[in-house]
């Protein structure tokens, strides 16, 4: 069945004059710059109305707006390649909208239909396609989030909402391989909470926690589980994976308290086309520890939207550091990080569907 809002007509206000020529693209921090414009569509009352392409800039906002006060608010984070042939292409839209779609049920809130979540990407990335990057590793990042706008105190289910989706050129996320900590300070979610949902409190809640880790000379926090700060759950932006004696380990998604990665489940993916043993399961700090001190570990890295695939050089556990060897260029790590690149700048042949491009 054809959605009926991937057919619709979005009004489109355009910019007098692009920001564009003052940036220099080759040269750019992540989320620091923006495009000219972006999509914007209401919930009001059961219904998605209104949807327009403006020039980026301020929203008004009333001082009561729900999603300020009681935390209505959820994101997605995917990109837009250049590929050699200078084509645009995507990465598996379809499955971060199912993932928003989740977020939103979680968080009782409405579901934006499919078709008029990719309609509103698709136009606003072909208005403002001159910004994607032409650059190796460089992508154009797509942010749509969506947040209660009901202007009222009180809790509750609101009746209204803003979808938005604004587009910066990015840089890659970290530059060289990253040394994590396995806090049992703090808890990032616990089953039956918001820890499978991109929810806008999840990441406000890891703030402290990451800026303490990082006073300590680590670049994320490794999060251990809710019931006994012993299992693996994800890093702080990214999940994270174990090759011990040449098979790979990322912890499992039962307990429904890790964020379900889109480039964790395409890794997962490529790893059995390839034959190469992967096990989702539960692992323990104590097993990573013994494991090291055995020197069966291969190397660890962590998968994400923003950081792709990036090795991981060692991990804090208890004021104690464990050193990690890091894989040359014929690593799992290294193989995934280049295969994924390749298929998402559209250079490589992929049998999976995951593709698409501008049309």
């Amino acid at each position: 069945m054809t959605d009926i809002h991937s057919n619709i007509t979005i009004p489109t206000t355009k910019v007098k004059e692009s920001s564009l020529s003052q940036l220099d693209l080759a040269n750019i921090r992540f989320g620091h710059a923006f495009t000219d414009h972006m999509f914007v569509v209401d919930y009001d009352n059961g219904k998605w109305v209104n949807p327009q392409i403006k020039p980026f800039g301020p929203i008004q906002m009333h001082p009561a707006t729900s999603s300020i006060h009681y935390g209505q608010s959820i994101f997605e984070g995917m990109k837009a390649h250049r590929s050699k042939d200078g084509e645009i292409v995507f990465f598996r839209m379809d499955d971060h909208a199912t993932r928003f779609c989740y977020s939103a049920k979680r968080m009782a809130m409405p579901e934006i239909p499919k078709g008029l979540f990719r309609k509103g990407i698709m136009e606003l990335v072909k208005l403002d396609q001159a910004w994607v990057p032409n650059k190796e590793g460089y992508s154009l990042y797509i942010r749509p989030y969506m947040f209660a706008t009901d202007e009222f105190i009180g809790i509750r289910r609101a009746s209204h909402y803003k979808f938005m989706v604004i587009l910066s050129p990015v840089s890659g996320y970290y530059s060289g391989a990253v040394e994590v900590y396995a806090s049992t300070k703090y808890t990032r979610a616990a089953p039956g909470g918001t820890g499978m949902a991109k929810a806008a409190g999840n990441y406000a809640a890891a703030i402290l926690p990451a800026e303490e880790i990082k006073d300590n000379g680590y670049d994320q926090i490794l999060w251990l589980d809710g019931r006994n700060h012993t299992n693996l759950q994800e890093i702080g932006t990214m999940n994270v994976f174990v090759v011990i004696n040449g098979e790979v380990h990322t912890p499992s998604l039962f307990e429904g308290t890790i964020l379900p990665g889109i480039t964790r489940d395409s890794a997962i993916q490529l790893l059995k086309s390839w034959n190469i043993p992967i096990h989702e399961r539960e692992i323990s700090i104590h097993e990573l520890i013994e494991a090291h001190q055995k020197g069966t570990i291969n190397e660890m890295f962590g998968s994400g939207t923003a950081a792709t695939i990036s090795s991981i050089k060692g991990f804090g556990h208890n004021d104690l550091h464990y050193e990690v060897p890091l894989g040359d260029e014929k690593s799992i790590s290294a193989r995934l990080k280049n295969s994924l690149q390749e298929i998402k700048q559209g250079n490589a042949t992929e049998s999976f569907g995951w593709v698409e491009k501008l049309a």
